[in-house]
């Protein structure tokens, strides 16, 4: 389509198609907080490369299909078997799996729950406790000038929901499983509500994929609430077809004591956008942010990072790294907000990153907007190459230069891995890690 008042039109045409397939959901309490997003999506433009937060993102190749709604119905899957290669070897845990947005219970695992916790179809939620859900999620509908985020609001219907009980602590980590595939071009915008009581504990794995090399968009959202004294740890990896799109947006607010571990991993897609927002909206919480970016050909990731210290005596860390080839674009924008009375903040940033070849780059800035005086706050940011003294010492000892290239990339990238807590995810992304960059030595 030739300009995007074009494609807007397109959405606005399919969210009353959507709308018509609603039936009685139309009435619910929920379909008024649609109804409003998508009002706000009409008055507000996509981004561009004129705006300070998206200079480095071009986001024109999504905007030239007309992406169709996923077919809930047209699923290549058959059967449980075909979803090994997206499952870890001997982790023990509940997989809620998704294909093309929507909750597929029969290629699921469930194990038993606590009483009271809720892991499931956000879908089933909102049929079941409407009201309280649609108020999780209304309360941080806020879309701003945020296109995107609007428009997934819009198309809520399904995603993961999960719910976790004051004192409770779910002790398999959850595997929530996103499968894109099937013909033509389609969009899915799944929403997943995370609430993690006073005194819970829970570990999560979010993992898109892709079973084949179609052009799809994945549009996603992520909604964190950590009670007081929870914590929430959370390994998102993004393995989407290197044809398709994906943007997602992660929102996680903090209460006093609660601790937020992510780990952003990206490694497919052929544009990919993570908006990462952590609010410390209570004394003593802490958040530690950590991630990676493996980038080949003409493949383009973004993040943008917000971490905002709202209360006193609170910390967080952030380490993301990033490997470039080809002619890969690397963009890290990380801003640590430090509030007037947040006292006694502690806070640090880092992005590295590695580039390969004379084709490749990257743009970092990170930053800090500080409003309080007493605080610890620094950052860093570095680009370059591999180092010279690390590669003489292993050429030194009858190490070729290429497989010295590989083994410094190995444990450069391989860095980030090691503080994730589930050893077997942990163990297949290092594996991963080694077949890409290790194998040519073998």
């Amino acid at each position: 389509m030739a300009d995007t008042s074009q494609i807007k039109g397109w959405y606005l045409s399919l969210f009353k198609d959507f709308e018509n397939h609603l039936n009685g959901e139309k009435s619910s309490s929920f379909h008024s907080v649609r109804k409003q997003a998508i009002d706000r999506f009409a008055q507000i433009d996509f981004p561009d490369t004129h705006q300070e937060d998206w200079r480095f993102t071009d986001i024109s190749p999504i905007l030239r299909h007309t992406f169709s709604r996923a077919d809930k119905e047209a699923t290549a899957i058959q059967t449980k078997g075909q979803l090994s290669r997206f499952q870890f070897n001997g982790m023990k845990s509940r997989l809620v799996t998704f294909v093309n947005g929507s909750y597929l219970p029969e290629l699921s695992i469930q194990l038993p729950l606590p009483e009271g916790a809720v892991i499931g179809s956000l879908a089933d939620a909102l049929k079941n406790r409407n009201d309280a859900v649609s108020g999780h999620i209304s309360n941080d509908a806020s879309v701003g000038e945020n296109a995107f985020t609007a428009l997934n609001l819009a198309f809520t219907a399904d995603g993961a929901f999960v719910y976790i009980p004051d004192g409770t602590e779910i002790e398999e980590p959850l595997h929530l499983l996103f499968i894109s595939t099937g013909p033509g071009e389609f969009i899915s915008q799944p929403r997943n509500i995370i609430i993690a009581g006073t005194n819970s504990r829970v570990r999560i794995v979010e993992h898109y994929v892709s079973l084949d090399g179609g052009t799809y968009f994945t549009n996603a959202v992520t909604q964190i609430h950590a009670g007081e004294n929870s914590s929430v740890n959370l390994v998102k990896i993004q393995s989407e077809s290197l044809n398709a799109y994906h943007i997602a947006t992660t929102d996680a607010s903090l209460s006093g004591n609660a601790s937020f571990v992510s780990h952003s991993l990206s490694f497919g897609a052929s544009i990919n956008r993570h908006d990462l927002n952590v609010g410390l909206k209570g004394e003593g919480s802490d958040a530690t942010l950590e991630g990676l970016y493996l980038l080949s050909g003409n493949q383009l990731s973004d993040t943008h990072s917000m971490i905002d210290h709202v209360s006193p005596h609170c910390t967080s860390q952030e380490h993301y790294k990033g490997v470039l080839d080809g002619k890969s674009h690397g963009v890290f924008n990380g801003k640590i907000m430090v509030r007037k009375g947040a006292q006694q903040t502690n806070s640090y940033q880092e992005n590295r990153n590695i580039i390969l070849s004379s084709e490749a780059k990257v743009d970092t800035k990170p930053q800090l907007e500080i409003f309080a005086d007493d605080v610890k706050c620094s950052h860093g940011a570095t680009v370059g190459q591999l180092n010279r003294e690390s590669m003489f010492y292993l050429r030194s000892r009858g190490i070729s230069e290429e497989q010295a290239k590989l083994i410094l990339i190995y444990a450069f990238a391989s860095d980030v891995l090691k503080d994730i807590k589930e050893e077997e995810v942990r163990t297949q992304l290092e594996n991963d890690l080694s077949e890409r960059f290790l194998a040519p030595l073998k």
